[in-house]
């Protein structure tokens, strides 16, 4: 069966690639993961009133976040260090219609149940552009290791083909700021290569791609200015790079480094996609822009690690200066050029933006929530000022029909192909979803009492 072509269409409208340096030694496999099924370790699963909050109210702001259109598989809340609400379902009858009516599924193949029903606290979720927070986090812990100076070393100390030009003026906060002033690139139509985006295109379809970091490594500047005096500019390919000066810096590729120096200290058991070039850090490069795989009880993890100023059980697994300017991100990359000031992006993470509410009222405060933000939904939304967290995934099921393994593979045929299936969108839903993470966060903070 041939991909329907929207979802081909769909995903080039994703807001999520070697070369670089010379290759250090391969690293030894990755330690085993421990054992995550019991998380009471973690949190205390607690009453909504035990911290502060209205059952009732939160509840209902649950049932708006799960209405058959918004295609949510999994929501959490935690406040005050205890789990005090979650939520999961599969997909909804009139989302299942949808599915059906825009002949997204293969008439001969598995049915939209069999493919997106029965979810629970153990089903996987995914991150998209979420990854994109995790790496950030991974260079903070690498600074604190001493493998990286501090952010402001050029990133040609690892990226050799940057160290003879213009580009060896580029930081790492350039790059995790998505300030490098480096050109965007894309399949233009007609073409078969990367090259310079043209029509407004983004880079997302460097996943298209069995290498997606050469191309990457090999832009030339754009002529928009590096740093906060330059263009603002989303870019995957600014993301893929960190994995790649993380691998040149530590020797090890970014799953192993994550395994051993975040994912185990926080007992989060996740699996991290690569592209599919045999000749890259390890069998493929890791996607340092996108797609971890775990539960959204694993990316609650996260966010606690970030609540908890990057300590964990007694540990500083992430320097508490990084977590620090995480916190500044409004103050150092404030986006006043692209957002008007209502939302900023630096570090690889966001601020949410205010919404205008039911009630007339505008939430949250313009830079006041810090997020990560996926494709299709996926948010981990962290209020430092009422220790809450605040997780929404969508549907996803990671679709293997070639390898089974995480290696991204997208062909004109299922067969052969491994890639990451949410809904609505990525699977070219062209009514798209009735979830919106601003009023979701909104109605649960109005469940705090007084």
């Amino acid at each position: 069966m041939k991909l329907p072509l929207i979802l081909v269409i769909s995903s080039l409208l994703l807001t999520a690639c070697g070369g670089g340096g010379s290759s250090p030694n391969k690293p030894t496999p990755p330690p085993p993961l421990p054992d995550t099924t019991d998380d009471n370790s973690i949190w205390e699963e607690a009453s909504p009133e035990s911290v502060g909050m209205n059952s009732t109210l939160l509840s209902e702001a649950f049932d708006t976040a799960f209405a058959d259109g918004t295609y949510t598989q999994a929501a959490v809340v935690i406040k005050d260090n205890k789990l005090v609400y979650e939520r999961y379902r599969g997909i909804a009858t009139n989302e299942e219609s949808t599915l059906i009516n825009e002949s997204l599924l293969d008439p001969e193949g598995p049915s939209a149940q069999t493919r997106f029903g029965n979810r629970d606290k153990d089903s996987l979720v995914t991150s998209w552009s979420t990854a994109k927070s995790f790496a950030s986090v991974l260079i903070g812990i690498a600074i604190g290791q001493d493998f990286i100076e501090s952010l402001d070393q050029s990133a040609s100390d690892f990226i050799d083909e940057w160290a003879d030009d213009d580009r060896a003026q580029i930081t790492l906060r350039n790059l995790l700021d998505m300030r490098s002033g480096l050109e965007k690139i894309c399949l233009n139509q007609g073409e078969t290569t990367l090259a310079t985006c043209t029509n407004g295109l983004d880079d997302s379809d460097i996943m298209y791609f069995d290498n997606q970091l050469d191309a990457c490594i090999n832009r030339t500047l754009s002529g928009g200015g590096i740093g906060q005096s330059g263009t603002w500019s989303y870019s995957n390919c600014d993301s893929m790079l960190l994995g790649e000066i993380l691998y040149q810096a530590t020797g090890q590729d970014l799953e192993t480094y994550a395994d051993v120096n975040l994912f185990s200290k926080i007992g989060m058991d996740a699996e991290w996609w690569q592209d599919n070039d045999p000749t890259g850090q390890v069998d493929g490069n890791y996607l340092s822009f996108c797609c971890i795989d775990a539960t959204i009880r694993d990316f609650a993890k996260f966010g606690q690690l970030l609540l908890n100023n990057g300590a964990w059980d007694g540990e500083q697994v992430v320097p508490a200066s990084y977590i620090e300017s995480i916190k500044n991100v409004a103050v150092d990359a404030l986006n006043t050029d692209t957002f008007g000031g209502t939302r900023s992006y630096g570090l690889q993470f966001w601020t949410v933006p205010p919404v205008q509410q039911d009630d007339g009222s505008a939430y949250p405060p313009a830079n006041a929530i810090i997020t990560t933000v996926g494709f299709d939904g996926q948010y981990i939304m962290v209020d430092f000022v009422n220790n809450l967290l605040v997780l929404r995934n969508s549907i996803y099921e990671p679709a293997f029909y070639g390898t089974e393994e995480r290696k991204w593979k997208l062909l004109n045929t299922l067969e052969g192909s491994d890639f990451i299936a949410t809904l609505p969108d990525y699977m070219g839903i062209n009514t798209g979803s009735t979830f919106n993470n601003s009023k979701f966060l909104y109605q649960v903070t109005q469940s705090i009492t007084p």
